[in-house]
């Protein structure tokens, strides 16, 4: 039998217990801004210009160029949204997604919940937005996701560097993150 000095006990148990508390542990998920955000505000027109996309079978947004969120409220607390992008190139067919939105956090209106096909949902958490709601960070909880947004389809290499910079703070992996071409107006 495996014997262990008196003195030892106390550092052999603890160095235990922080080994059982590092197993199986990975990152933190993703949380919403800690912040109450102006809904009414945050509504409106967001160009997506990087994400780490949804591929799904019956929802794909790879290879989607002048992506576009639109947020609007609805009754009965819903957020109308409607998801429009060109698939695979600047002249590809228009795809439309209007998948059902509602604040989950009456708090801070920071954690959404949206669901594109009955029963399934899915927790649409607002990372960041700026003070004057121009850019904004939209992620969900293991980070398989991220939305980058803006309420302009221009911005340039040294302010998407930042807004990529924001998500690698958020721990996403930027390797994963694919900027979005856009051109508009459409077909110029």
């Amino acid at each position: 039998m495996l014997r262990i000095a008196a003195p030892r006990l106390p550092l052999a148990a603890l160095a235990l217990a922080l080994l059982a508390g590092c197993a199986g542990s990975g990152p933190a998920p993703l949380q919403p801004l800690d912040r109450r955000i102006d809904l009414e505000r945050f509504m409106g027109d967001w160009y997506v210009i990087g994400f780490i996309p949804i591929e799904l079978p019956f929802f794909s947004e790879a290879g989607a160029h002048n992506a576009v969120e639109s947020y609007r409220l609805g009754e009965e607390g819903r957020i109308e949204t409607t998801y429009t992008f060109r698939d695979g190139g600047f002249d590809g067919p228009e795809k439309r997604f209007t998948p059902v939105g509602w604040v989950h956090d009456e708090t801070t209106r920071t954690e959404w919940r949206m669901q594109f096909v009955w029963p399934f949902r899915s927790a649409y958490l607002i990372a960041w937005v700026d003070p004057d709601y121009q850019r904004t960070l939209i992620g969900v909880p293991d980070r398989g996701n991220v939305w980058i947004m803006s309420r302009t389809p221009d911005v340039d290499d040294a302010e998407y560097q930042a807004l990529l910079d924001r998500a690698a703070a958020l721990g996403y992996d930027l390797a994963k993150i694919q900027r979005v071409p856009h051109r508009w107006p459409e077909g110029g």
